[in-house]
């Protein structure tokens, strides 16, 4: 394609030129501004025109002028921005520092973090000013996470046996997370609901009168997504091989059953081990100390919480245990089971690098 105009200069890069270049294209932390101006070069570099690199890349012709013309002039310098007209900076790299490391290793009296406001009275800045550095350096004091890290000496070990389980799970054999949901609360509210309407939110009173609690035992089939429920007043030992004997009344005699557990007190008694000698098709696995995450079933109680629990009213435990059994009924009827995507290896590593973050030791 012949290219109309004036005639242009010589574009000229040089292999430290090109391999700096390369880098800018390639890199995904190089802004998006400074990569397509690399490959604008790069792709001029080979002899095109404009109009072909403004096609290819679908920037506008002009764009691809002025870039091509910058670095002809002034090379790799060229590419980067100049600094922008406005006012000077009004506070002093120093001042930064102070409300930096003030935010980090010191609190303010009476209480247990940082605001915008109480960090402007102790620096002497503005709470806008405040705002900007918190942001620019990723500061949310207002903001707290939960976390627990798992203490069991064979934590890795337990991983790797009951991801396994999930990812590769033996044949003729079935695969059930057990758990209690203890203390559920019959909950009635002290005044009447009202309901949805057009542009108004349901509403409830923040009061509430207890009825009682229940125990809610339950085995999800890994397989399936099907899940075995049954309520008792208490969780002993006694409930929990009550439980057991439900389990083996509603699965094939003649598979093997997997057992995934935590390690609750109740689970592991002179009763129970008695159970699971009667019944030697029963394997138990139990999940590393402080780390439930690892039992699907926690997920499902999740969902009984947010799509039934939560937001339910209650006048008695007959009540509650009803409405459990209702969600069980839908439930069952079109059960889809939870997908486990990470292997043990990929927990181990996540594991490993939260560990060498809040210890200083990585990044």
């Amino acid at each position: 394609m012949v290219e109309r105009g004036r005639p242009k200069a010589k574009l000229v890069v040089s292999r430290e030129e090109r391999e700096t270049l390369e880098q800018w294209s390639r890199r995904r932390k190089t802004a998006q501004a400074l990569a397509v101006r690399a490959r604008i070069v790069l792709r001029c570099a080979t002899g095109r025109t404009n109009i072909e690199v403004a096609d290819e890349l679908g920037v506008t012709m002009q764009m691809v002028g002025k870039w091509r013309a910058r670095f002809v002039e002034r090379h790799l310098d060229g590419l980067i921005d100049e600094p922008r007209p406005g006012a000077p900076r009004q506070i002093a790299d120093a001042a930064v520092e102070r409300v930096v490391a003030t935010t980090l290793e010191r609190t303010p009296t009476g209480a247990t973090h940082w605001s915008v406001r109480t960090m402007a009275k102790a620096s002497g800045l503005s709470p806008t000013s405040i705002h900007r550095i918190w942001r620019a350096f990723g500061l949310q004091p207002h903001r707290t996470e939960t976390f627990k890290l798992s203490t069991d000496p064979l934590f890795i070990e337990k991983v790797r046996d009951i991801v396994g389980l999930y990812l590769d799970p033996p044949q003729k054999a079935l695969v059930l997370c057990v758990d209690e949901k203890t203390q559920i609360q019959a909950l009635d509210r002290t005044q009447p609901l009202l309901p949805l309407r057009p542009g108004y939110a349901a509403r409830r009173t923040h009061d509430y009168r207890r009825h009682g609690t229940t125990t809610l035992f339950a085995a999800l089939d890994v397989a399936t997504g099907r899940v075995i429920g049954q309520c008792h007043p208490r969780h002993r030992s006694r409930e929990f091989r009550s439980f057991l004997n439900t389990i083996a009344a509603n699965v094939p005699a003649d598979l093997d059953v997997h057992l995934i557990l935590d390690n609750y007190g109740t689970h592991k008694t002179t009763a129970i081990r008695r159970w699971l000698l009667k019944h030697p098709h029963f394997h138990v696995h139990f999940t590393p100390t402080g780390a439930s995450w690892l039992n699907q079933v926690e997920r499902w109680f999740g969902l009984l919480t947010e799509r039934q629990l939560r937001r339910g009213t209650h006048r008695s435990t007959t009540d509650l245990e009803a409405a459990i059994r209702a969600y069980l009924r839908v439930h069952n009827t079109s059960p889809k089971p939870f997908r486990w995507t990470k292997s043990a290896d990929e927990i181990l590593a996540s594991v490993k690098r939260f560990c060498q973050r809040i210890s200083g030791t990585g990044h």
